[in-house]
């Protein structure tokens, strides 16, 4: 199972789409608990994947090097606004499998939503990653919201040589209710038409660009996947927070639904598949493909209803794109240009939520 372990609830930024840290009293800013009561809880599981998580992780770098030290994991993630990486030396950054960089796309796009001079820092730590040996998935990790240009900004950080994969989510999660639907139909439909034609095309030259959103998307077409929501929020996915509290979603920190226990008294099989998506997402034609989307968006639905089935529109005209593109994939496979191996994402749950 993948376990968020939220090393503080504390961030360095005030992004225009999250607003920044948690309030401490929801979300600590130091671990409350010992190593020993995480290390006996970790150990019941043998395939456990450790993604670092926050507020900003790094900020308590200690604390992530203390777990990469003392708790056997078979994998380790984290996820970073990329201001800190020189608070972890050359060999925890090598024993990461994957580093998510937040960044979201051109140098003006990030700067808006996340800070004077982000885009520059986080790709200065790619960058740094790179030169100090890094082999693992480095994933540009994207926002987009009313100001960003989709296509562009996708296309601007595939180009740079530096990610293997680029993933987004969309800003309809915490933000107050904005002009998402003419951003949708005006921007974000026409860019991924066109950002799905671009892949496919590569794809035809035996180039499988790391876009997350296909990749995750075609492979459950192709292969099928259990896993519902796809990041598996509820199901193998779960949050331990810096006060010992297990949440079935890492951003649900203040909703009772999420709860499900403390890590000092409850084992990791007893979490699966206590808070899962039902109606109306069960009984809609593109559950199997989608998954449901995101647990937080379905339980809390701050839009409304109404707000989050036109947050579902644009996930159905992205699965209708690229379904009317697996024949084609498919006859590729057939043909040998490409390897069922190219097409299944993610080989491991790396926290990256597939559908935006």
């Amino acid at each position: 199972m993948l376990y968020f372990l939220l090393t503080t609830g504390k961030c360095n930024l005030k992004c225009k789409y999250c607003g920044g840290s948690f309030p401490e009293q929801l979300v600590p800013y130091s671990i409350k608990y010992s190593l020993k009561d995480l290390e006996d809880f970790i150990s019941q599981d043998e395939d456990a994947t450790i993604a670092f998580y926050g507020g900003e992780p790094l900020l308590n770098a200690r604390f992530v090097k203390e777990v990469m030290e003392r708790i056997s994991a078979k994998r380790f993630l984290i996820q970073t606004n990329g201001l800190l990486v020189e608070k972890l030396e050359l060999d925890y950054w090598l024993r990461m499998d994957t580093v998510l960089l937040s960044i979201d796309g051109r140098p003006n796009t990030t700067d808006y939503y996340r800070g004077r001079g982000v885009y520059r820092k986080v790709i200065e730590a790619a960058k740094a990653l790179r030169e100090m040996g890094f082999e693992g998935e480095l994933v540009a990790r994207m926002v987009l919201s009313s100001r960003s240009e989709t296509y562009e900004d996708v296309t601007h950080l595939l180009s740079l040589g530096l990610f293997t994969h680029v993933h987004w989510q969309l800003d309809v999660i915490w933000s107050p209710r904005w002009n998402f639907e003419e951003w949708r139909d005006r921007d974000y439909k026409p860019a991924l038409k066109k950002l799905v034609d671009f892949w496919t095309g590569k794809l035809e030259q035996g180039e499988v660009l790391g876009i997350v959103p296909f990749l995750g998307l075609v492979s459950r077409m192709l292969f099928g996947s259990s896993r519902k929501p796809p990041c598996g929020a509820g199901s193998d996915a779960f949050a331990i927070l810096p006060n010992g509290k297990l949440l079935a979603c890492p951003i649900a920190a203040d909703a009772k639904w999420a709860y499900l226990g403390d890590l000092r008294s409850s084992s990791p099989q007893e979490l699966r598949d206590k808070v899962i998506i039902g109606e109306p997402c069960i009984n809609c034609g593109f559950y199997e493909i989608c998954g449901g989307r995101c647990l937080y968006a379905y339980k809390e639905m701050l839009w409304g209803r109404e707000g989050f089935e036109e947050v579902c529109d644009a996930t159905k005209y992205l699965v209708k794109l690229l379904e009317e593109k697996l024949p084609a994939i498919k006859r590729l496979l057939e043909a040998g240009k490409l390897r069922r191996a190219d097409l299944v994402y993610p080989r491991y749950n790396n926290s990256t939520e597939i559908v935006p």
